[in-house]
């Protein structure tokens, strides 16, 4: 297997992000790649200053307007549900008061089907009404239900609705355009037997946090969905997605179709680890390090502009933790970091 680019040793790299200003990653990198419990006292206060952070509190403002703000289009990385999915991936959990207290939005809004809404606005142009509603379509359903998974949600009755609609809701090539009933025949630019790349990443990453998902044969046809079309990249799009030169650009938060959040999330199944798709996707991502061992934003997200993930010209901790992770599930990090 490739472990990538760069010549710092791996012990360096991962000195380098426990010794981090960022708190969230010092707290993710304590637990995920170096296998310390949540009760250590390092991680402890690391996770305390990060809730008390002051890039987190703005972030958290951004969530509380939950409800207020419309999303027209689903690669809007400055609406509330991206904030949500990046408190998420963080590791902010139910009990953590910062969010507690707004959880209840999310979960007053659920289709009769069981998916979660979110405030939408499709315009007219688009197959929509052009006013703003409650409702849900499959490239935003998903990351809700990822939301509530990860914060410790998955014993609500509401949200094993949510799952199991998800799960019925795929088929043999993995997940659809699909919308609420109450959309009518809405869907996307593209034909409606065909897979939706970016509702199978989504599906994907919220079927990954249930262990018992994970050998699913839902999740077997949807990390084939994403396997096959990178073996036909250059060639298929499916609903305007494509595998190009922006594809592969390192790029978060986890808004949309590009080369980290599909790693990042295939990375959660171990069966894929072995394929030669995966194995060529790998090499291309962690070709990208610098000679330090580091990892640098190649697009941003202008809405994120002031965290080091979207700094173009300096590395960034936190995409620096997320590859090791993935080499890490891929056993490929190359040492043992048992510290």
């Amino acid at each position: 297997m490739s472990t990538g680019g760069g010549s710092a040793s791996t012990g360096e790299t991962i000195r380098w992000l426990r010794d981090s200003e960022e708190p969230w990653t010092r707290y993710r990198t304590m637990v995920d790649l170096l296998g310390m419990p949540e009760e250590a006292s390092d991680v402890r206060a690391a996770r305390v200053e990060m809730l008390d952070h002051p890039k987190l509190r703005e972030i958290l403002a951004q969530f509380a307007r939950w409800g207020e703000l419309p999303l027209k289009r689903h690669n809007d990385a400055g609406h509330p549900l991206t904030t949500l999915s990046v408190l998420a991936d963080f590791g902010v959990k139910l009990g953590d008061s910062c969010v507690d207290k707004w959880m209840g939005k999310v979960l007053a809004h659920q289709s009769e089907e069981g998916s979660f809404q979110t405030l939408l606005n499709i315009p007219r142009a688009f197959g929509g009404s052009g006013e703003d509603r409650w409702t849900w379509i499959s490239c935003d359903a998903p990351t809700l239900l990822y939301v509530l998974l990860s914060m410790g949600l998955g014993g609500d009755s509401r949200v094993q609705k949510a799952l199991s609609s998800l799960v019925d809701g795929g088929g043999e090539n993995g997940w659809g355009c699909k919308a609420s009933f109450d959309l009518g025949k809405f869907k996307g630019p593209g034909k409606r037997s065909d897979p939706c790349p970016i509702a199978n990443v989504l599906a994907l990453k919220a079927l990954s946090v249930v262990p018992s998902m994970l050998g699913s044969e839902a999740a077997r046809r949807g990390t084939e969905m994403l396997l096959g079309h990178w073996a036909l990249r250059g060639e298929k799009k499916f609903f305007l997605f494509g595998i190009g030169t922006d594809f592969s650009k390192i790029k978060y938060p986890f808004v949309w179709y590009d080369i980290l959040h599909v790693m990042d999330v295939l990375s959660r199944f171990p069966w894929v680890h072995e394929d030669p798709r995966f194995q060529e996707m790998l090499t291309v991502l962690t070709g990208q390090s610098s000679a330090s061992n580091r990892y640098t934003a190649a697009s941003m997200y202008r809405a994120w502009k002031t965290w080091s993930f979207a700094d173009k010209k300096l590395p960034s901790p936190w995409l620096t933790f997320l590859v090791l992770r993935i080499k890490k599930r891929v056993g490929v990090l190359g040492e043992d970091f048992s510290w």
